[in-house]
């Protein structure tokens, strides 16, 4: 076992004490550098920095940074939500820690898609109907998981359907 204990420390966005959601980082007791890039490979990180060591996963709408000494997650409702998401990394380093001779190991982020060929889908008209005030804002947050087809009034249900297609290529949820 790799990871046996963390002490965590939960506390609103400090840019907005206002934001309903909580941020979570989880001081970790051990490093886990070593299994970075076997996580990375196991959980198809987002991003994966080599210097300092970290990977990035978008999950469920969260942003979570696992760093050889913190995980940081984002977008929390409550601490038991915290809980659950921290107690499941747990399990899912010791598990890759455990299986490393069988999982080939992953140094990089996993491809991304492009903010030009999802507005290329997109009608174009900066009508604001999704709350962005152009397109290319639109297509940026679609890029980063942050928003999904059904959030464009005025796409049709064929160009939803390409710009849903486009996206699970990035194993994105929408």
């Amino acid at each position: 076992m790799l990871l046996k204990s963390y002490t965590k420390e939960i506390s609103r966005p400090e840019c907005n004490p206002s934001f309903q959601s909580l941020h979570c980082i989880a001081h970790l007791d051990q490093d886990i550098s070593e299994v970075l890039p076997y996580l990375n490979a196991v959980l198809g990180g987002f991003e994966y920095l080599k210097d300092p060591p970290a990977v990035i996963f978008r999950i469920h709408g969260k942003l979570i940074t696992v760093h050889p000494r913190e995980i940081a997650v984002n977008a929390l409702r409550d601490e038991k939500e915290a809980e659950r998401i921290l107690e499941w990394l747990r399990r899912e380093i010791n598990e890759a820690w455990e299986k490393r001779g069988e999982i080939e190991p992953r140094y990089e982020g996993a491809p991304k898609p492009k903010v030009l060929e999802i507005l290329k889908l997109l009608p174009k008209t900066n009508c604001r109907e999704c709350g962005q005030p152009t397109c290319m804002v639109f297509a940026t947050l679609v890029a980063q998981g942050a928003k999904n087809p059904e959030d464009c009034p005025p796409l049709d249900k064929q160009d939803k359907e390409r710009l849903r297609e486009y996206m699970s290529r990035f194993h994105f949820e929408v």
